[in-house]
Formats: C-alpha cells, sequence, structure tokens
C-alpha cells in the first residue's frame, strides 16, 4: 500500500477507534512498528496514552456526582445524562496471582462508577445493579466500559453499562441510579421499554471470578 493511502486509512481507523495500538494498527497494516510510529508522528497523532490523557482531562471536568480520584477507570468521554466511555487497564494489582484473572469487583467498579459519572447531579448512588459476567478478563488486556442512560425522572435514572475487551463484551450490568433530583429543563421522564424490567436489580456475581 503507497504510504499516502496507508497514512490516510491510518488517520480514520484512530479516529474510529481512539483506543487502538500500534501493535494492533501493525499487524492491521502488515508494516513494523517502526513504520506506524512514523507515520503517527508525520500525521501529528500522539501515542495511545497521550490520546487517553487528553480525552480524559477533557471529561473529567464535567463530572459532577463523583470525585475523578473514585472513578475506576480513566473516563474518555462523557455526555451527561446520556452515556458515557470509560477505559481500564488490568494490571498485577487487579488480578488473582494464580491465574493472572481480573477480580470481578474491579470490573463491577468500573462499570458502577461510569454509571454514576454519566449522571448530571452532584449526588448520585447506586440503588440496585443486574449485572452479568459473559467471560474473563486477564492481565493486561484493556475493558472499555459504554454507559447509556436509559431514562431519566425525578430522583431516579436508570443506566445500562456493557463492556469490551476489542469487540468481546465481557460484562454488563444495568443500574439503578438515585439521585437528588433539582430543577432541570425538562422534567419528563424519558422511559425506554425494557421487557422484563422491575425496579429490583440484586446485585449478583460481583467477584465472580
Amino acid at each position: 500500500m503507497p504510504k499516502r493511502e496507508r497514512q490516510k486509512r491510518l488517520a480514520i481507523l484512530i479516529k474510529e477507534n481512539p483506543f487502538v495500538t500500534d501493535e494492533e494498527l501493525m499487524k492491521s497494516f502488515h508494516v513494523s512498528i517502526q513504520t506506524i510510529r512514523l507515520d503517527r508522528l508525520e500525521l501529528g497523532i500522539p501515542e495511545l496514552r497521550e490520546r487517553i490523557k487528553a480525552m480524559a482531562e477533557q471529561s473529567y471536568d464535567q463530572v459532577r456526582s463523583i470525585g475523578p480520584d473514585e472513578v475506576i477507570g480513566e473516563v474518555i468521554d462523557l455526555q451527561l445524562d446520556k452515556s458515557g466511555i470509560s477505559m481500564f487497564e488490568i494490571r498485577e494489582e487487579h488480578v488473582f496471582l494464580r491465574n493472572q484473572i481480573a477480580r470481578g469487583h474491579h470490573i463491577f467498579s468500573q462499570a458502577n462508577s461510569l454509571a454514576v459519572a454519566v449522571i448530571n447531579d452532584e449526588v448520585a448512588l447506586t440503588a440496585s445493579a443486574d449485572i452479568r459476567f459473559i467471560r474473563t478478563v486477564k492481565l493486561g488486556e484493556r475493558v472499555i466500559a459504554k454507559a447509556y442512560v436509559l431514562s431519566l425522572s425525578k430522583g431516579k435514572a436508570r443506566v445500562e453499562v456493557k463492556s469490551y475487551v476489542q469487540d468481546d463484551l465481557v460484562f454488563e450490568g444495568r443500574f439503578l441510579i438515585y439521585h437528588s433530583y433539582k430543577e432541570r429543563q425538562s422534567e419528563e421522564a424519558m422511559p425506554i421499554a425494557i421487557p422484563g424490567e422491575t425496579d429490583e436489580g440484586g446485585l449478583r456475581d460481583a467477584d465472580r471470578n
């Protein structure tokens, strides 16, 4: 592939997936890691950690319901009362020593803190959670959690969070968040029909792994 075409596609891929690593790009384009790094430099695209840091700094300023040091993972994108994305890298302190598998409560905590952070209120607390672990997560893997506000009304919000490692769904949960309601521009609830949903969540399998 000509250099100009490769760089054009590389820029598009990083824009679509800012979490992509140089190693993954190397495999996609069948070139050396040095070539990918040189392409990024010529395009003015920072390395992964710098991209994440820049996005996190922009998003943290918006969080009202939880302190920045209380969020598990890096908040990459935040649309208050709508959606949010966070990234959590699994390190040695997050896994069982005998098998290098992440402890379930870390995966849950990432999702739970994102569900709280997405609420545009100074006080927001998890009332219940209905969760499911899909597959184990291992040392060195990067978990991307995506939160969506399903409904929002006076004092109560329902948030769905799905967590991925690359394209694999590893965790999903629905959280009932209570918040200290204050005057908003719209007081109408925004319900989304969820078959079989009830007010009772019930925390289960928080540390199944």
